[in-house]
């Protein structure tokens, strides 16, 4: 049992697994799924359509993470790519020609962005919080400009398919990110590329002096942190049937984090888990689920958010751990049943 709890997403999936026990005592009805029009609802449903923008989100921002880094932007990137692509949708016919084309323009710029980002923080060697910041505060200001300041609404039944749609009774938007998650997975555990992260964030000048191009890395990273939050982006606008420059993707770096952190990835670099990041992003939005599903006011979402993500770092903190068991545990005296030590006198 000691050696379970010393697993890296040991603690991430008992508190989700206490979070849903929690639900179900409060509202039996909670796992309730039906079956309607060959689809799947249910609050179960609900988190995983709802929850794949952010584990896509959450993705990324494990590689970039993992080389000690951050990105601040990806909320902007998802207001930009969920703006141009109803901006160019609202503009032309209504097809499969036309979403397609949306879609890659989208993305495109989302993937520029990120060069954008790895161009700042790999070639330019300015801080990542920093250069991330900017586009963070520019990006806004961007979408602003590809909406010209209006909420752009879309009535597109192929756009919205990647936001609300089903295949396979499941909601088209969690395949996705399932996707993207098995391809990353696949590219960083069935290759050298993880390792080549985890040694550019473990210690960045010896990968430096074995021969790495750890700058090249690093702006790999950055780019595709870019395109899951374009991705993400497409879906929160075709969920809504909406582009909102204002408000889409508001706040989402900070989930994003949370969820990295959650699920055991340390923000100062080294070794990551994308497994442990998708289940902080399902913790994540099953507090947003519950909160919604059992009545309580929105106001307290933040507030419950930041109660589990305190819980759950304490738990995965071997300092705390150590600290609660050498509580726990009874100091040991000095034995009755041992006798003192005699004193010997030496004489000459």
């Amino acid at each position: 049992m000691k050696a379970l709890t010393k697993q890296r997403l040991f603690w991430p999936v008992v508190a989700l697994l206490v979070l849903l026990l929690g639900d179900l005592i409060a509202s039996p009805s909670f796992f309730k799924i039906e079956l309607r029009d060959v689809h799947l609802y249910g609050n179960v449903i609900d988190i995983l359509k709802n929850g794949a923008p952010l584990i896509l989100i959450a993705i990324g921002m494990t590689l970039v993470i993992a080389t000690r880094g951050i990105d601040l932007s990806v909320g902007a990137v998802v207001a930009i790519s969920g703006a141009l692509a109803c901006l160019w949708i609202s503009d032309n016919p209504d097809g499969v020609g036309t979403t397609l084309i949306a879609f890659g323009l989208a993305l495109g710029l989302s993937l520029l962005l990120g060069v954008w980002n790895g161009w700042l923080v790999a070639a330019l060697g300015i801080q990542p919080i920093i250069a991330t910041l900017i586009l963070m505060v520019a990006g806004r200001g961007i979408a602003q400009l590809i909406s010209d300041g209006q909420i752009i609404t879309v009535n597109s039944h192929s756009f919205e398919w990647i936001g609300s749609g089903y295949l396979f009774t499941l909601p088209g938007a969690i395949l996705i990110a399932l996707a993207v998650f098995v391809l990353a997975s696949v590219l960083v555990r069935r290759s050298a590329l993880g390792l080549l992260v985890e040694a550019v964030g473990g210690n960045p000048e010896a990968s430096r002096l074995a021969g790495l191009r750890s700058a090249r890395l690093t702006w790999l990273v950055y780019v595709f942190c870019a395109l899951c939050a374009g991705i993400a982006g497409l879906m929160i606008s075709a969920n809504v049937h909406s582009a909102d420059a204002n408000h889409a993707g508001l706040f989402i770096e900070l989930d994003a984090i949370l969820a990295v952190v959650v699920g055991g990835t340390q923000l100062t670099g080294g070794r990551f888990s994308l497994g442990g990041s998708v289940i902080g992003a399902l913790l994540i939005q099953t507090l947003t689920t519950t909160v919604n599903a059992l009545g309580i006011p929105p106001e307290s979402i933040m507030l419950f958010k930041a109660i589990v993500v305190l819980v759950v770092c304490l738990l995965l903190s071997p300092a705390f751990r150590r600290k609660f068991r050498r509580r726990r545990s009874p100091q040991a005296g000095p034995s009755a049943a041992t006798p003192a030590p005699e004193k010997v006198e030496v004489t000459a």
